[in-house]
């Protein structure tokens, strides 16, 4: 059935060999992903959810039972005080940008410590000239970068201690940078360095890719808030849309009023029938994380065996989902992406090329043959096109379907 799928024998023999290598790290992820799922079905019965749970609102969606309980639901399993979930954030940088202007106000300043952020928060902050930017509404921007892969922690303790920051974001994943995803324990650090001269700053996570994939959110280890994207590891391939924002009640109430408008926040917003689609996809996430994680440790495994330079090695620890490969050749990167667009169960016959998109500066190519568009909670595998042509891939809902579709993109390029 390999062959009749088109995957070399050669892969199925590299794939049988990468199996047994990595079984104990499989058994870890095994052991994390139970104690997530005992986090979100604790938190199920804590607020009885029942059928009355998956009513749908129109217009204003005044009183809907479901998504009122639906954010308590979130709250309790990320370690928020409150927390808010709709489908009317379009994604993760939609979140983020709410987020931003809801705590920023003009004069005041803000500050990345984990380098730039990810490309599609350019002209979000003002890197990229935009009218609508923060710089527009006269926010200013700074920027620590990160030293071997941590924290500048002299650099950020000696910034920190002149008390006039408003807000400091720290992105959790790498976005298409060469660095790696920080941890949980580097989080905790890098939060009590802050505290350690600065109690009022905002200290903000970018949790996009990151939840599920170590046994605490960034909340729990000192985050005053934190956001992420229902399209990515807490929707478990079936929320349709949406994102959260979960964290401290007063940013919380100050993002609701800024995604709905001032003196309505959390009170409005129609569910549309959606509500039994997150509840089910956050039952469902923990198992499809660990699903993700196994599909990106077998793929830096094997790939390695075959040469290539995979960033995360599989046998380092992860903060998030996403798998890099750097190939050092455009036309391979192409050929390992359209590979993935084969082996996936939508618009399989498509073949994805390289192209200009919005927000980003280099052209991306995006496989993601997925049942949500744009989820990377589903194997889905894209790349700016530049060198040194390195591949980010994401997802897989379960890991039988990951290793089939991985299978299939490195048959494409040998």
């Amino acid at each position: 059935m390999y062959r009749e799928f088109g995957i070399r024998d050669e892969v199925i023999n590299l794939s049988k060999n990468a199996e047994k290598e990595i079984a104990s790290i499989f058994e870890e992820v095994n052991k994390r992903c139970e104690i997530n799922t005992l986090r979100v079905l604790k938190a199920f019965n804590k607020y009885n959810i029942s059928d009355m749970h998956f009513g749908s609102t129109t217009g204003y969606g005044y009183g809907d039972v479901g998504r009122d309980t639906i954010e308590k639901v979130f709250a309790d399993v990320l370690g928020a005080e409150d927390c808010i979930v709709r489908s009317q954030f379009i994604s993760g940088t939609h979140a983020l940008t709410v987020a931003l202007f809801a705590f920023l106000r003009p004069g005041d300043k803000f500050i990345s410590i984990s380098g730039k952020p990810y490309d599609t928060l350019d002209e979000v902050i003002g890197i990229a000239q935009n009218n609508s930017s923060l710089k527009s509404f006269g926010v200013d921007y700074e920027q620590i970068d990160l030293v071997n892969d941590d924290f500048d922690y002299e650099k950020i303790k000696e910034r920190f201690s002149i008390h006039d920051l408003k807000l400091v974001e720290i992105q959790r994943s790498r976005g298409y940078s060469l660095r790696k995803s920080i941890t949980i324990d580097k989080i905790q650090k890098v939060i009590e360095t802050i505290r350690s001269v600065n109690s009022e700053v905002i200290i903000m996570v970018d949790n996009c890719y990151g939840e599920f994939v170590d046994e605490k959110e960034p909340l729990q280890v000192g985050a005053d808030v934190m956001v992420g994207s229902l399209i990515k590891n807490l929707g478990g391939g079936i929320a349709p849309n949406g994102a959260y924002i979960a964290g401290k009640q007063h940013l919380v109430e100050l993002a609701a009023e800024r995604l709905t408008a001032p003196g309505l926040g959390k009170e409005v917003g129609p569910t549309l029938g959606i509500n039994k689609y997150i509840l089910q996809g956050l039952f469902f996430a923990p198992s499809v994380v660990a699903s993700s994680l196994k599909t990106a440790i077998f793929t830096s495994k094997i790939l390695e065996d075959m040469g290539y330079k995979p960033i995360p090695r599989f046998d380092e620890k992860r903060s998030d989902i996403v798998q890099t490969i750097e190939f050092g050749d455009r036309e391979k990167l192409i050929k390992y992406c359209q590979g993935i667009q084969m082996g996936s169960p939508i618009d399989s016959n498509s073949i994805p090329e390289p192209w200009d998109m919005p927000g980003y500066k280099d052209q991306v190519i995006m496989a993601a043959g997925a049942f949500t568009q744009g989820s990377s909670i589903e194997l889905s595998c894209d790349a700016p096109i530049r060198p040194p042509y390195i591949a980010f891939q994401q997802g897989a809902l379960t890991y039988e379907y990951g290793k089939i579709g991985v299978m299939k993109a490195i048959s494409q390029i040998i």
